[in-house]
């Protein structure tokens, strides 16, 4: 049987190591938040050839002045490709076109191209929205596992979830990835993952507090553990792996969703069975020891 609860301040610990290197991360550079969210320009050209991503970034970055936030070549058409950027004006604009039509050969009224503007008052709308729905989904899902098993449980699990968003967040901030409209999908698929996972061991928790009645409650959690350790290995495995191959196969924006969509799961898995049945032995264990010298008064 595995000695989960032993140890459960080193495995608190790692999690806290990383959400303290993404705080410093964020503290020297901020999030790579992108057009979506802050508002800015998109420009998509098609130059009639194959092109090359660094080159495409080189000749934007020149011509404006400063790095564009990302650009995004298209799989089914190498000759087209996408810039984000901050926002900027029409003279500008034209500017970075005449650059494109320049180095490809094209004519000087060329036309294949369009350029749209994102308002930031949109992307302060949606990230209201994507704040509101991790809170919808949070409270209902203490909601339900409170009513399933017990409040200590939800509670728990809430922390879990809450661990699991920071450390997605920490992720976005040290590998510099793209905050856009994927992160709230990536966040609420993480959230959903990393809950199932949780009351897979919560079951089986409450299966074994009816069957062993005199064990502690951390023998009670690290045996739930051992039992469904398989099951949460296999699982995360499966989907990982699936992820995966989006990751290596796909284009830049689906790598923008696979890469954080991966590490939220590791780090789903790892909150089921290292945080969350952890936190919840001790909180019941110092609830039990309060009882007791309660009645001994």
């Amino acid at each position: 049987m595995l000695n989960i609860y032993k140890n459960r301040w080193i495995y608190m610990g790692i999690s806290v190591a990383i959400i303290l290197v993404g705080l410093v991360f964020f503290l020297v550079s901020g999030f790579n938040v992108d057009i979506d969210f802050a508002g800015g320009t998109s420009i998509t050209f098609d130059a009639g050839q194959a092109v090359d991503k660094a080159e495409v970034t080189e000749l934007a970055n020149n011509a404006l002045g400063f790095p564009v936030s990302t650009v995004q070549v298209s799989i089914d058409n190498p000759a087209e490709f996408t810039i984000k950027t901050k926002a900027i004006d029409s003279a500008t604009a034209d500017k970075l076109l005449l650059t494109f039509i320049t180095r490809y050969g094209l004519a000087e009224d060329y036309s294949d191209y369009s350029v749209n503007s994102f308002d930031p008052a949109y992307g302060k709308q949606l990230a209201g929205e994507a704040l509101w729905a991790v809170l919808i989904a949070v409270i209902l899902m203490l909601v339900y596992i409170t009513i399933r098993f017990e409040f200590l449980s939800g509670l728990s699990a809430i922390c879990a979830l809450i661990h699991d968003v920071l450390i997605m967040i920490s992720v976005y901030t040290i590998f510099r990835v793209p905050m856009n409209s994927s992160f709230i999908a990536v966040i609420l698929t993480i959230l959903g993952y990393s809950i199932n996972n949780t009351i897979v061991v919560f079951d089986r928790v409450r299966e074994n507090q009816k069957l062993a009645k005199k064990e502690t409650f951390a023998e009670i959690t690290d045996k739930s553990i051992t039992q469904t350790l398989g099951r949460s290995i296999n699982t995360t495995i499966t989907t990982f792996v699936m992820v995966a191959v989006l990751y290596v196969l796909g284009v830049d924006s689906i790598k923008e969703f696979a890469f954080p969509l991966m590490v939220g799961l590791i780090g789903g898995a790892y909150s089921s069975v290292f945080i969350v049945s952890p936190l919840w032995a001790s909180m019941k264990t110092a609830g039990y020891n309060s009882r007791k010298k309660a009645e001994q008064k």
